[in-house]
């Protein structure tokens, strides 16, 4: 094992963590790289789709499968939310089941895959929310409110934490007032967790 890499261990699954600086990527690669991980003298098989931790990955790195998925789910659930309104329960007892089974679902890992979600998507996540708006009879925050959220309590939990490995993302330009924008060649990249989290969200707040 590098000592730069580290090996994460979950009850069922597995993950290598690298620090790459200065594009030096050979050690990362030596233990990260699937060609070579074999299984009883049998190389593991590279497949074009996973589940992590909750979230389904692709290998082109989009998030559709993701949020068809939650979408799905959350759908699904809208049913109990109905069958408690035919119950008469008040829209508190009916606001906290929603929070429990389906805004929890909603927002499940939002700051890794909502950034690059497609037009459509949010639409159809944001027609769940609606939904449950309807049934309930209050307000509820919209999917991108729950987005923002999050990532700026996620953001502000790195920036408090020096010993966190993302903590220098988040620096400050010389008057202090401001973080540093994070340099996004690509609109994938423009639109993830760091980016959005450092120069839009947390300097909206300033």
């Amino acid at each position: 094992m590098h000592s730069s890499n580290h090996i994460v261990k979950f009850a069922d699954d597995m993950t290598v963590v690298g620090l790459i600086s200065k594009n030096d990527k050979p050690a990362y690669r030596e233990e990260s790289d699937h060609s070579l991980l074999f299984i009883d003298e049998s190389p593991v098989e590279i497949v074009k789709s996973t589940k992590f931790l909750g979230v389904h990955l692709l290998e082109n790195i989009t998030w559709s499968l993701n949020t068809s998925s939650i979408s799905k789910k959350a759908q699904q659930r809208l049913y109990f939310l109905r069958r408690l309104t035919k119950a008469h329960l008040p829209p508190p007892i009916l606001t906290m089941f929603y929070r429990g089974t389906i805004k929890s679902v909603l927002s499940s890992c939002i700051t890794a895959w909502f950034g690059n979600c497609t037009v459509l998507v949010r639409k159809t996540l944001q027609w769940i929310v609606k939904t449950a708006e309807k049934i309930i009879g209050v307000s509820l925050p919209s999917i991108m409110d729950t987005y923002t959220t999050r990532c700026i309590r996620k953001a502000n939990s790195i920036v408090d934490d020096p010993t966190h490995p993302s903590h220098t993302f988040f620096t400050l330009i010389p008057s202090g007032k401001r973080y540093q924008s994070i340099r996004a060649l690509t609109t994938r990249l423009c639109n993830s967790f760091f980016p959005q989290a450092s120069t839009r969200l947390l300097n909206s707040q300033n």
